[in-house]
């Protein structure tokens, strides 16, 4: 392709003709680059949003088997960090699970994953934005019947984070890094003393949904992967990252183990704190769990305000996310030469500005389009978010059992074991989508066919058997 680069994802050197307050692949470093405290930091605030603020009272309603599921979940979810881990040690130029395609299985699989992981980004926003007007609204007592009013609401917690972005990487690490402590300690709060006001008459039956226990398992499945969704954060802005050979690992496997501590603890408690009835008719759930434990009064806003802030936070991290990776693919040029322009800040401005366009779209259509928006958000949501999944463990998949080098037999056998694991774990979550979000979620990837086209064709490439055509034509000449 004549990518001096080697298919690592990194950006480019030189220059194009942007204008003089832009660059592609410019040094970010003058705005700072994050430590691990930071990389933890962004993984933990991508992770816990306000999906798990709100996830409560979609569990409830397909039963107790869901703490099953979680947990079960949260096992693929420590083996995909795994993965990511080496993966990221491996390659470490940046672009995340897009670079680890590319460098694989080649461009269009690369581009596919970006794809998929830009759809997962602004889709996925929507969904945060969702469960946090929710707790806002319970926040200041408002009513939560007014769909004007939510959506509202819902675009200015867009927005904010994405004049944070847009003000560069220094600030998005502060801001991330703040929020994370103001969220996370509640939320292991209620997990813990939660424990101790458990009812075991509170918990909904095993399998409430009504349906086959398998599709019941299947469903809780999709909707607990998008509260996991996040762990891959640092493998794509590595670049940003201070020794990202070391950091990348460490700050994707500490983040989901903290995380999958907080999710199993707060889940048991808040099915033995909220009666099922009463749960799975809650838009802050969370709150009423506080509510039950002490009688009402206070407890129940502080709740909802660090969900308010949980939700600012995962915005925060995730505007960001919206527009590394499209930047990444953008320096490879594959994908359209706006995304790779950043400010003098280091903020790539368009990408930030189209996601959080696309993702206010999404917005109103899950509040004036849809019945059971925030399922329909987090499932379609999990079906994007599960290929970039799968393709990351597939190409360790093809690298460990890639010849030409000498292994240590048992470390191999390990690490094969790991990220088969992961790989299943991927394939599941796109079945546990369901057909509806697989058929929605493979319209949209079909509609980044004709934008790889375009791009390629910008750059004049036909194949390489049209090029060899050309050039024998050319001697024949």
């Amino acid at each position: 392709m004549g990518d001096p680069r080697g298919h690592t994802g990194a950006p480019t050197s030189g220059a194009t003709a942007l204008g003089p307050e832009d660059t592609v692949g410019g040094d970010v470093s003058a705005g700072g680059r994050l430590g691990l405290p930071g990389a933890i930091a962004l993984v933990i605030g991508n992770i816990v949003g306000t999906g798990i603020f709100l996830l409560p009272t979609s569990l409830a309603a397909i039963g107790s088997v869901s703490i099953l599921v979680l947990l079960l979940v949260t096992i693929g979810a420590i083996a995909l960090a795994i993965v990511f881990g080496r993966l990221g040690s491996r390659i470490p130029a940046g672009g995340g699970p897009y670079a680890y395609a590319r460098d694989a299985f080649g461009e269009f699989a690369g581009f596919w994953v970006a794809w998929s992981f830009w759809l997962t980004a602004w889709i996925g926003n929507a969904g945060i934005a969702f469960a946090w007007v929710g707790y806002v609204n319970s926040l200041f007592g408002w009513r939560a019947d007014n769909p004007l009013q939510n959506i509202a609401i819902g675009l200015v917690g867009l927005w904010i984070p994405a004049f944070v972005n847009l003000s560069g990487v220094k600030n998005i690490g502060l801001f991330q890094m703040v929020t994370t402590i103001l969220k996370f300690a509640p939320l292991l709060f209620v997990g813990l003393v939660g424990l101790f006001f458990v009812n075991g008459a509170n918990f909904p039956a095993w399998n409430a949904s009504g349906g086959s226990l398998w599709a019941a398992i299947a469903l809780a499945a999709g909707l607990i992967l998008f509260a996991y969704s996040g762990m891959e954060s640092v493998t794509i802005v590595a670049e940003r990252l201070k020794d990202p050979v070391r950091n990348i690992g460490k700050a994707s496997i500490y983040g989901v183990l903290a995380c999958a501590a907080m999710y199993l603890l707060a889940t048991i408690a808040i099915f033995g704190t909220v009666p099922a009835g009463q749960l799975t008719n809650s838009t802050a759930p969370f709150a009423d769990a506080i509510n039950n434990m002490f009688g009402g009064g206070i407890w129940g806003k502080v709740m909802a305000a660090c969900a308010v802030v949980s939700g600012i936070g995962a915005l925060n991290g995730w505007t960001m996310l919206v527009a590394e990776m499209p930047m990444a693919a953008a320096q490879d040029r594959m994908f359209p030469t706006p995304f790779a322009r950043l400010s003098r800040r280091g903020a790539p401005v368009f990408g930030i500005l189209l996601g959080t366009i696309l993702t206010s779209i999404m917005l109103v259509y899950a509040y004036l389009g849809s019945e059971q928006g925030f399922d329909t958000i987090l499932l379609l949501a999990s079906f994007t978010t599960a290929l970039p999944y799968f393709f990351s463990a597939a190409a360790q998949l093809y690298w460990l059992v890639t010849g030409g080098r000498d292994v240590n037999r048992g470390r191999l056998v390990r690490d094969l074991a790991i990220t088969c694991l992961a790989l299943l774990f991927g394939a599941w979550i796109v079945y546990g989508a369901g057909a509806d979000a697989a058929l929605l979620g493979m319209l949209m990837m079909l509609v980044g066919v004709p934008v790889y086209i375009w791009v390629k064709a910008k750059r004049g490439e036909y194949g390489p058997n049209e090029r060899r055509g050309v050039a024998a034509r050319n001697e024949t000449v």
